[in-house]
Protein backbone atom coordinates (compact mmCIF):
# COMPACT_ATOMS: atom_id res chain seq x y z
CA UNK A 1 0.00 0.00 0.00
CA UNK A 2 1.14 3.59 -0.58
CA UNK A 3 2.70 5.64 2.21
CA UNK A 4 1.82 9.23 3.02
CA UNK A 5 3.75 11.94 4.84
CA UNK A 6 1.67 14.43 6.83
CA UNK A 7 2.86 17.68 8.37
CA UNK A 8 0.59 18.87 11.16
CA UNK A 9 0.34 21.64 13.73
CA UNK A 10 -1.53 21.47 16.99
CA UNK A 11 -2.19 23.27 20.24
CA UNK A 12 -1.46 20.64 22.87
CA UNK A 13 -3.05 22.52 25.77
CA UNK A 14 -6.08 20.28 26.14
CA UNK A 15 -4.48 17.00 25.04
CA UNK A 16 -2.83 14.23 27.05
CA UNK A 17 0.08 14.24 24.63
CA UNK A 18 0.43 12.69 21.19
CA UNK A 19 0.17 8.96 21.81
CA UNK A 20 -3.16 7.13 22.19
CA UNK A 21 -3.75 6.09 25.80
CA UNK A 22 -6.64 4.72 27.84
CA UNK A 23 -7.05 7.82 30.02
CA UNK A 24 -7.32 11.14 28.23
CA UNK A 25 -7.82 12.47 24.71
CA UNK A 26 -4.67 12.63 22.56
CA UNK A 27 -3.66 14.23 19.26
CA UNK A 28 -3.03 10.84 17.66
CA UNK A 29 -6.52 9.70 18.61
CA UNK A 30 -8.20 12.73 17.06
CA UNK A 31 -6.11 12.54 13.88
CA UNK A 32 -6.78 8.81 13.44
CA UNK A 33 -10.50 9.41 13.97
CA UNK A 34 -10.40 12.03 11.22
CA UNK A 35 -8.50 9.66 8.94
CA UNK A 36 -11.12 6.95 9.47
CA UNK A 37 -13.94 9.40 8.78
CA UNK A 38 -12.32 10.52 5.53
CA UNK A 39 -10.98 7.21 4.17
CA UNK A 40 -12.95 4.54 6.03
CA UNK A 41 -9.64 3.03 7.20
CA UNK A 42 -8.65 2.26 10.78
CA UNK A 43 -5.03 3.31 10.17
CA UNK A 44 -2.17 3.79 12.61
CA UNK A 45 -0.58 7.23 12.21
CA UNK A 46 3.01 7.46 13.48
CA UNK A 47 4.54 10.79 14.55
CA UNK A 48 8.20 11.77 14.54
CA UNK A 49 8.02 12.56 18.25
CA UNK A 50 5.55 11.55 20.95
CA UNK A 51 5.04 14.95 22.50
CA UNK A 52 3.90 15.06 26.13
CA UNK A 53 0.70 16.48 27.58
CA UNK A 54 0.54 20.23 27.02
CA UNK A 55 3.31 20.32 24.39
CA UNK A 56 2.56 21.92 21.01
CA UNK A 57 3.74 21.44 17.42
CA UNK A 58 4.21 23.68 14.41
CA UNK A 59 5.75 21.05 12.15
CA UNK A 60 5.06 17.56 13.48
CA UNK A 61 5.65 14.95 10.77
CA UNK A 62 3.56 11.78 10.56
CA UNK A 63 3.67 8.65 8.42
CA UNK A 64 0.72 6.46 7.48
CA UNK A 65 0.25 3.50 5.17
CA UNK A 66 -3.05 3.63 3.30
CA UNK A 67 -4.95 2.17 0.35
CA UNK A 68 -7.02 5.33 -0.13
CA UNK A 69 -7.56 6.50 -3.70
CA UNK A 70 -7.86 10.13 -2.62
CA UNK A 71 -5.17 12.48 -3.87
CA UNK A 72 -3.02 14.49 -1.47
CA UNK A 73 -4.84 17.80 -1.89
CA UNK A 74 -8.23 16.20 -1.31
CA UNK A 75 -6.90 14.33 1.71
CA UNK A 76 -5.57 17.51 3.28
CA UNK A 77 -8.84 19.40 2.81
CA UNK A 78 -10.98 16.52 4.06
CA UNK A 79 -8.79 15.88 7.11
CA UNK A 80 -8.89 19.55 8.09
CA UNK A 81 -12.68 19.48 7.80
CA UNK A 82 -12.80 16.48 10.15
CA UNK A 83 -10.15 17.51 12.70
CA UNK A 84 -10.96 19.69 15.72
CA UNK A 85 -9.85 23.31 15.48
CA UNK A 86 -6.83 22.57 17.69
CA UNK A 87 -5.26 20.43 14.92
CA UNK A 88 -4.36 21.50 11.38
CA UNK A 89 -3.00 19.35 8.57
CA UNK A 90 -0.53 21.66 6.84
CA UNK A 91 0.58 19.33 4.08
CA UNK A 92 0.00 15.82 2.70
CA UNK A 93 2.52 14.20 0.34
CA UNK A 94 3.21 10.81 -1.14
CA UNK A 95 6.17 9.18 0.64
CA UNK A 96 8.62 6.45 -0.38
CA UNK A 97 7.62 2.87 0.42
CA UNK A 98 8.32 2.04 4.05
CA UNK A 99 8.60 5.68 5.14
CA UNK A 100 8.62 5.86 8.94
CA UNK A 101 8.34 9.24 10.65
CA UNK A 102 10.53 8.22 13.60
CA UNK A 103 13.21 5.99 12.06
CA UNK A 104 13.81 8.15 8.99
CA UNK A 105 14.21 11.46 10.84
CA UNK A 106 17.67 13.02 10.50
CA UNK A 107 17.29 15.79 13.05
CA UNK A 108 14.63 17.81 14.86
CA UNK A 109 14.24 21.34 16.15
CA UNK A 110 12.29 22.27 19.27
CA UNK A 111 11.58 25.80 20.45
CA UNK A 112 10.95 26.70 24.07
CA UNK A 113 9.16 29.98 24.76
CA UNK A 114 9.66 32.04 27.91
CA UNK A 115 8.20 35.32 29.10
CA UNK A 116 10.06 37.06 31.90
CA UNK A 117 9.82 40.30 33.85
CA UNK A 118 7.71 41.73 36.64
CA UNK A 119 4.34 41.52 34.87
CA UNK A 120 2.81 38.39 33.36
CA UNK A 121 1.40 38.57 29.83
CA UNK A 122 -2.05 36.96 30.24
CA UNK A 123 -2.42 36.46 26.48
CA UNK A 124 0.68 34.24 26.31
CA UNK A 125 0.15 32.20 29.46
CA UNK A 126 -0.73 29.02 27.51
CA UNK A 127 2.35 29.15 25.27
CA UNK A 128 5.11 30.74 27.38
CA UNK A 129 6.64 29.88 30.74
CA UNK A 130 6.51 32.96 32.94
CA UNK A 131 9.78 33.46 34.81
CA UNK A 132 9.47 36.33 37.34
CA UNK A 133 12.24 38.91 37.40
CA UNK A 134 15.10 39.60 35.04
CA UNK A 135 16.96 37.06 32.89
CA UNK A 136 20.52 37.70 31.71
CA UNK A 137 20.17 36.69 28.06
CA UNK A 138 23.91 36.96 27.36
CA UNK A 139 24.66 34.52 30.21
CA UNK A 140 22.05 32.12 28.81
CA UNK A 141 23.71 32.33 25.40
CA UNK A 142 27.17 31.64 26.86
CA UNK A 143 25.87 28.60 28.72
CA UNK A 144 24.01 27.32 25.64
CA UNK A 145 27.22 27.33 23.59
CA UNK A 146 28.68 24.73 25.97
CA UNK A 147 25.87 22.32 25.06
CA UNK A 148 26.46 22.42 21.32
CA UNK A 149 28.27 19.49 19.74
CA UNK A 150 28.36 15.81 20.64
CA UNK A 151 27.95 15.16 24.37
CA UNK A 152 26.60 12.64 26.82
CA UNK A 153 23.33 14.30 27.87
CA UNK A 154 22.57 11.89 30.72
CA UNK A 155 22.21 14.86 33.11
CA UNK A 156 19.38 16.18 30.94
CA UNK A 157 17.39 12.96 30.63
CA UNK A 158 14.32 12.46 32.79
CA UNK A 159 14.95 10.05 35.65
CA UNK A 160 13.82 6.50 34.93
CA UNK A 161 14.24 6.70 31.15
CA UNK A 162 15.84 3.75 29.40
CA UNK A 163 17.95 4.45 26.30
CA UNK A 164 20.80 2.45 24.78
CA UNK A 165 22.93 5.58 24.70
CA UNK A 166 22.53 9.08 26.10
CA UNK A 167 25.00 10.58 23.61
CA UNK A 168 23.43 13.10 21.24
CA UNK A 169 24.75 15.76 18.85
CA UNK A 170 23.26 19.23 19.27
CA UNK A 171 24.06 21.10 16.08
CA UNK A 172 22.67 24.45 17.19
CA UNK A 173 21.06 26.31 20.09
CA UNK A 174 19.62 29.69 19.17
CA UNK A 175 18.74 32.15 21.93
CA UNK A 176 16.61 35.11 20.88
CA UNK A 177 15.08 37.88 22.96
CA UNK A 178 11.81 39.30 21.68
CA UNK A 179 10.30 42.34 23.37
CA UNK A 180 6.60 43.02 22.96
CA UNK A 181 5.33 46.22 24.55
CA UNK A 182 6.04 45.89 28.30
CA UNK A 183 6.70 42.14 28.07
CA UNK A 184 10.11 40.54 27.51
CA UNK A 185 10.18 37.19 25.74
CA UNK A 186 12.94 34.66 25.21
CA UNK A 187 12.94 31.86 22.62
CA UNK A 188 15.40 28.98 22.90
CA UNK A 189 15.61 26.71 19.83
CA UNK A 190 17.51 23.43 20.03
CA UNK A 191 18.39 21.36 16.95
CA UNK A 192 19.81 17.86 17.41
CA UNK A 193 20.02 14.44 15.79
CA UNK A 194 17.86 13.05 18.56
CA UNK A 195 16.47 13.92 21.97
CA UNK A 196 16.26 12.11 25.28
CA UNK A 197 13.03 12.19 27.27
CA UNK A 198 12.47 15.74 28.59
CA UNK A 199 15.91 16.76 27.30
CA UNK A 200 14.84 20.16 25.96
CA UNK A 201 12.78 21.06 29.00
CA UNK A 202 15.67 20.07 31.29
CA UNK A 203 18.14 22.09 29.22
CA UNK A 204 15.84 25.12 29.42
CA UNK A 205 15.39 24.77 33.18
CA UNK A 206 19.17 24.69 33.53
CA UNK A 207 19.74 27.69 31.25
CA UNK A 208 17.12 29.72 33.12
CA UNK A 209 18.93 29.06 36.38
CA UNK A 210 22.03 30.57 34.76
CA UNK A 211 20.01 33.50 33.39
CA UNK A 212 18.67 34.24 36.87
CA UNK A 213 22.22 34.51 38.17
CA UNK A 214 21.90 31.45 40.40
CA UNK A 215 24.74 29.72 38.57
CA UNK A 216 27.55 30.92 36.26
CA UNK A 217 27.50 29.89 32.57
CA UNK A 218 30.45 27.49 33.02
CA UNK A 219 28.37 25.47 35.51
CA UNK A 220 26.68 23.85 32.51
CA UNK A 221 29.93 22.05 31.66
CA UNK A 222 30.02 20.62 35.17
CA UNK A 223 26.43 19.42 34.76
CA UNK A 224 27.37 17.63 31.52
CA UNK A 225 30.41 16.01 33.14
CA UNK A 226 28.48 14.65 36.13
CA UNK A 227 26.03 12.64 33.94
CA UNK A 228 23.48 12.84 36.74
CA UNK A 229 19.99 14.30 36.39
CA UNK A 230 20.11 15.74 39.91
CA UNK A 231 23.07 17.92 38.88
CA UNK A 232 21.02 19.93 36.38
CA UNK A 233 18.33 22.54 36.80
CA UNK A 234 14.57 21.97 37.08
CA UNK A 235 12.34 20.69 34.28
CA UNK A 236 10.64 23.57 32.51
CA UNK A 237 6.84 23.17 32.26
CA UNK A 238 5.43 21.59 29.07
CA UNK A 239 3.27 24.45 27.81
CA UNK A 240 6.25 26.48 26.50
CA UNK A 241 7.57 23.69 24.26
CA UNK A 242 6.95 23.46 20.50
CA UNK A 243 8.13 20.85 17.99
CA UNK A 244 9.08 23.18 15.16
CA UNK A 245 10.79 21.22 12.41
CA UNK A 246 11.84 17.69 11.44
CA UNK A 247 14.49 16.98 8.82
CA UNK A 248 14.40 13.99 6.47
CA UNK A 249 16.70 12.82 3.70
CA UNK A 250 14.01 11.56 1.33
CA UNK A 251 13.80 11.71 -2.48
CA UNK A 252 11.81 14.78 -3.47
CA UNK A 253 11.35 15.96 0.12
CA UNK A 254 13.93 18.71 0.01
CA UNK A 255 15.09 17.31 3.36
CA UNK A 256 12.43 19.28 5.16
CA UNK A 257 9.69 18.46 7.60
CA UNK A 258 7.99 21.79 6.93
Amino acid sequence: MPFFKLIIAYDGTDYSGWQVQPNGITVQQRLEEAWQEVTGENARIIASGRTDAGVHAEGQVCSVESATQLDCVTLQRALNASCPDTISVLQVDWAPDGFHAIRDAVQKTYRYQIQFGHVRDPLQRQWRWFVPGLVDVEAVLQAARLLEGEHDFASFQAAGSDRKTTVRTVSRIDVRQRDHSVFSCLDIEVTADGFLYNMVRNIVGTLVRVGQGKRPPEWVQQVLDEKDRTAAGPTAPPHGLFLVHVEYDLPGSGGSGR
